[in-house]
């Protein structure tokens, strides 16, 4: 499993923050299969409404491209968001009977909220480069989490939230989006990009998106 050569580097930047929310209690409990059901409804509503705002962020990153290979990856990202990822939550909620115009009628958490509104200020308020910082915890870690408990899952009862983060189109678009960072920051800040002195403010960024990462897990397993 390879993001490409700068998302490392942010995952240890971030140190434990990256474990704690890759490794969270929640998501221990889908692999091992004992999560309530209920939390993982709160959480999947409230990640519908996530991807609502996230899919906005890759839509600004399209106004904050410098190059036409940037404008055509961040503008596939929103289609794959908009029209794969958001049904995997569509379809899981049809089944238990809340239909897609509750979800997006939903009242939003105050984890969400400060999570989706943190990615949209460091877009509007930096480059390109703040925003990826900001939107790559996210793409790479459910990539990563999805990877691992596909070989690691102990219990059927979340195998189609699994196989959808583990399955070969999100690992491709985890792929493309870690190339997407990589000429990013190549063209912004070198081929060293540690010695530039805008680097600890993108792993700061980066750190505070996981940070926030975490966060909303714990909204999903507050009663």
């Amino acid at each position: 499993m390879s993001y490409g050569t700068t998302f490392p580097l942010w995952r240890a930047a971030a140190g434990d923050a990256w474990q704690a929310y890759t490794r969270h209690p929640f998501v221990e409990a889908m692999r091992d299969g004992t999560l309530p059901r209920a939390a993982f409804l709160r959480y999947l509503v409230q990640d519908y409404l996530f991807l609502v705002h996230f899919s906005r962020a890759w839509a600004l990153a399209v106004t904050k491209a410098e190059t036409l290979d940037e404008m055509r990856a961040c503008a596939a990202t929103v289609h794959g968001l908009l029209d794969q990822e958001m049904q995997l939550h569509v379809e899981t909620c049809a089944a238990e009977g809340i239909p897609e115009a509750d979800l997006f009628a939903a009242r939003e958490a105050p984890q969400n909220i400060a999570y989706t509104r943190y990615v949209l200020d460091a877009g509007h308020s930096g480059d390109l480069l703040d925003l990826l910082a900001a939107l790559a915890p996210c793409v790479l870690g459910y990539g990563e989490i999805g990877a691992r408990l596909s070989a690691e899952a102990e219990h059927p009862a979340y195998a189609d939230w699994i196989a959808t983060y583990a399955g070969a189109d999100y690992q491709r678009s985890c792929r493309e989006v870690g190339a997407l960072i990589d000429a990013a920051v190549a063209r912004r800040l070198g081929t060293v990009p540690e010695t530039s002195p805008r680097w600890p403010r993108l792993c700061a960024r980066f750190d505070m998106a996981t940070r926030l990462e975490a966060d909303f897990w714990g909204m999903g397993l507050a009663e």
